[in-house]
């Protein structure tokens, strides 16, 4: 389910998300196009930030499982018997 979520968010980061290096303001009349713009970079900054911690929660998923899984072989292996 996080790993789900963290793939969506990542998704939607990408679709979400415009180049903040390619927006030239030029005059006072283009103040309209600059506040959405920083509207658009706010939202990719607060999904990125979520995003980090969703993939940081997955790893520990991943780590807990290939520990669990591990550990099971070694049991396995000994005949039943924990090491």
């Amino acid at each position: 389910m996080i790993t789900a979520v963290f793939v969506v968010l990542m998704i939607w980061k990408s679709v979400a998300g415009v180049p903040e290096e390619n927006f030239l303001i030029l005059d006072a009349a283009q103040r309209r196009p600059v506040n959405q713009h920083q509207a658009v970079v706010a939202r990719v900054e607060r999904l990125a930030r979520l995003a980090k911690y969703c993939g940081f929660a997955s790893l520990g998923l991943l780590l807990i499982s290939g520990g669990v899984w591990v550990y099971r072989g070694i049991v396995a292996v000994n005949g039943g018997r924990t090491p």
